[in-house]
């Protein structure tokens, strides 16, 4: 498979380093999509939890469509996303359900890390996160999300700094990945199946989760397995299958590299030791908790 990469600039560290600075912070992002802080502050605005993911996470590009956050979501059902969208744009504001959902963040965030929240490394870390993904604006190119939530506002205190730039940097990696999905030819659906092939996440929970019905989940399946990159009862991934999700991984790495390039690699490294222990905390406070995920009804 041709390297889609070639473009890239000239970069002082390798992929891995972002990689892993991207992994250690990833859950001070990734834990506003299952905290009560935010689906509470969707509910004063008069919206469900379901209708707060789609609307919180799109609206830096304004009250777009259903269509619009489909495309740019990638692995959900149009026909989930569009239970949401429009309509929740005649209850709300894409501004008010911003600021609801930064609100969640920093009161979710506050409740785990406690004493860490005014120390020397949170506004270390924030100074870092920031760096990475300010110098990553100079690649919008293709990646939607990313570029619409670049044009937000920075907040002022470390805390939120740093968790809007960790989400910075997800959509900017999220986006890459996307690409290389599209350029290894699958669809979103295939894509969640594959990734249930690995072993990693359930099944049931990603096909519930994105509103997929299991005759459309059956027939993705029978799909892989016929261009060979799935096996057996239980589907898992054939050697093919192993290759091709091993570019795809190996592809989003190299294309998240520009916005860690200015740290290099010591400053990967400092990222991602002040930001573990502060997402172990967060994961043992219960915020990453996949019950309270938001869940289709089948």
């Amino acid at each position: 498979m041709t390297d889609p990469t070639d473009w890239l600039p000239p970069s002082t560290i390798e992929p891995v380093h972002g990689r892993r600075a991207w992994r250690a912070a990833e859950p001070l992002h990734g834990m506003i999509y299952f905290v009560p802080e935010a689906h509470e502050r969707y509910a004063a605005l008069g919206i469900d939890p379901a209708a707060g993911y789609f609307a919180s996470r799109s609206a830096p590009m304004g009250p777009v469509g259903a269509g619009a956050v489909a495309g740019a979501f990638f692995n959900f059902n149009p026909a989930l996303v569009a239970r949401a969208l429009p309509a929740v744009w005649e209850t709300t504001t894409p501004q008010a359900v911003l600021a609801a959902r930064r609100e969640g963040a920093v009161a979710a965030l506050t409740r785990a890390l406690g004493d860490r929240v005014d120390s020397a490394e949170m506004r270390e870390a924030a100074d870092l996160a920031r760096r990475a993904a300010e110098s990553a604006t100079a690649y919008p190119e293709g990646r939607v999300l990313f570029a619409a939530h670049a044009t937000l506002t920075w907040p002022d205190e470390p805390l939120p700094v740093l968790w809007h730039a960790q989400t910075l940097l997800r959509e900017f990696r999220g986006d890459g990945h996307l690409a290389a999905l599209l350029m290894a030819g699958l669809t979103g659906l295939e894509a969640l199946i594959l990734h249930t092939a690995t072993g990693e996440v359930p099944a049931k929970f990603l096909r519930r989760s994105r509103g997929w019905s299991d005759e459309q989940w059956s027939a993705a399946v029978e799909g892989l397995r016929k261009r060979g990159l799935i096996e057996g009862d239980e589907p898992a991934l054939s050697d093919s299958g192993r290759a091709q999700r091993a570019w795809v991984e190996a592809t989003t790495d190299r294309l998240a590299v520009p916005a860690y390039t200015v740290l290099g690699v010591e400053g990967c490294a400092r990222l991602a030791e002040l930001t573990r222990p502060m997402s172990r905390a967060v994961v043992d406070a219960g915020l990453l908790d996949p019950t309270k995920a938001i869940l289709a009804k089948s």
